[in-house]
């Protein structure tokens, strides 16, 4: 039987959405009772599969760095809007922006970590991005390296 091991790095990624505030307190929770390491990441959906389904007016490597920075921004301006959470939970978020398929960069992001736990929410964005790419939080706890905690901000606190 193989033994369980102490949480050292929580990881939770955002979309920015209402809901992710919830998540990010939940997440800055569970770091702070471990004494672990918290990683806020938000992935930048990588349009390649994409670009055959419209001709846009700039390249789709520019959109992507377009998006890419806009994406640092608003995970700069996140963090400082929530620093309570921090503050209080005693911990200080690593951020990371990344590119490609939301659910595999999830995974892949863990498993370079050798990440304890992913909290996560059940619900982000809905709409078109869910019909065209699924749930993100069903890929991820089928395919994780480590225990996922879904969240979900509907019946949370």
């Amino acid at each position: 039987m193989k033994k369980m091991q102490a949480i050292q790095t929580v990881i939770t990624p955002i979309d920015f959405s209402d809901n992710a505030a919830l998540v990010l307190e939940s997440a800055a929770y569970i770091a702070g009772t471990f004494k672990a390491n918290l990683h806020v990441i938000f992935i930048v959906q990588n349009f390649e599969d994409y670009s055959g389904f419209f001709v846009p007016q700039m390249s789709v490597s520019t959109i992507e760095n377009d998006l890419y920075v806009g994406a640092e921004e608003q995970m700069d301006i996140f963090c400082k809007d929530h620093a309570g959470a921090f503050e209080q939970a005693g911990v200080t978020p690593v951020t990371k922006v990344l590119v490609g398929d939301v659910a595999e960069k999830i995974v892949e992001y863990a498993a370079e970590l050798d990440g304890g736990l992913i909290v996560m929410g059940t619900h982000g964005y809905k709409g078109l991005e869910r019909i065209m790419f699924g749930s993100v939080a069903d890929q991820v706890v089928k395919t994780a390296p480590c225990p996922v905690t879904t969240i979900n901000p509907y019946t949370c606190c």
